[in-house]
């Protein structure tokens, strides 16, 4: 059987899979909700969901650096990667001894598609298509802020790092009302403080990962922007791209509930 991954290549197996590895924590999260618990036999160090399978399942690395030797003795049949969150040259070496399936996520039409292949390579399309028509319904029934706010969406501290215009990031805040200052940035860019200061932001949005920003970091921000809002934010909810969706508009609508007020 063959099939089409997101960066439009063909995937050979001769079966469903029985013996799979997740490089990606979001999606290692997805085919826990599809079901897979059998066929998962590998994960990632930042797999952290669900937590039985983070203190169970074999960690093969991180999703920067695998562990070509622990993934050879888990014999896997296929690999789940992202064209992003893993490196050219780890999906390259393990595209010459398994079949990798590679997803390209930008947008929530992109995750979409991600549910669906995944759904198809690992025979679980009914479950997968459920999902994707609950979450897309949610989506749907958001509402954005009555009106919208400008921001800064920070990821990493020392150096400081925003989100920029074409990540998935990107497209949460879009759907929350929130206008990205550094949009026109591409990916995550370095900024200065400078540069925060000159945006006129009406509100900076700290991610709890991958940095783990804290109350603490607040005040540095505020000192730079004393007119705005600083903000704590699940950063799953705005950067996984898997079944962690299924949550993110009840929180996104939350979110909005307290800007708003």
């Amino acid at each position: 059987m063959e099939y089409t991954d997101q960066l439009q290549r063909n995937v050979v197996l001769e079966k469903a899979p029985e013996r799979i590895i997740s490089l990606v924590p979001s999606q290692t999260e997805l085919l826990y909700s599809l079901g897979l618990e059998e066929q998962v036999v590998g994960i990632t160090k930042f797999c952290v969901h669900p937590d039985t399978w983070f203190r169970t399942k074999t960690r093969v690395g991180g999703t920067k650096q695998v562990n070509m030797d622990t993934i050879r003795s888990l014999r896997p049949d296929l690999i789940i990667a992202n064209k992003e969150e893993n490196t050219k040259s780890d999906i390259e070496a393990l595209m010459q001894e398994y079949p990798v399936w590679v997803s390209d996520i930008h947008t929530l039409e992109d995750a979409y598609g991600m549910m669906a292949g995944i759904g198809a390579i690992t025979h679980t399309s009914n479950r997968a298509a459920a999902m994707i028509a609950e979450i897309s319904q949610d989506f749907s029934d958001l509402r954005p802020l009555s009106k919208p706010l400008t921001a800064a969406y920070f990821i990493w501290r020392q150096p400081w790092m925003v989100a920029g215009g074409d990540t998935f990031i990107q497209q949460m805040l879009k759907a929350c009302g929130i206008q990205n200052v550094f949009g026109e940035l591409t990916r995550y860019p370095e900024i200065t403080m400078e540069q925060l200061k000159a945006s006129h932001c009406d509100l900076v949005l700290l991610s709890s990962e991958p940095y783990p920003f804290k109350e603490k970091h607040m005040s540095e921000l505020q000192e730079i922007l004393p007119e705005a809002t600083i903000q704590l934010v699940d950063g799953e909810y705005f950067s996984w791209y898997g079944s962690r969706l299924k949550g993110a508009p009840a929180y996104f609508s939350g979110l909005i509930a307290a800007l708003d007020q």
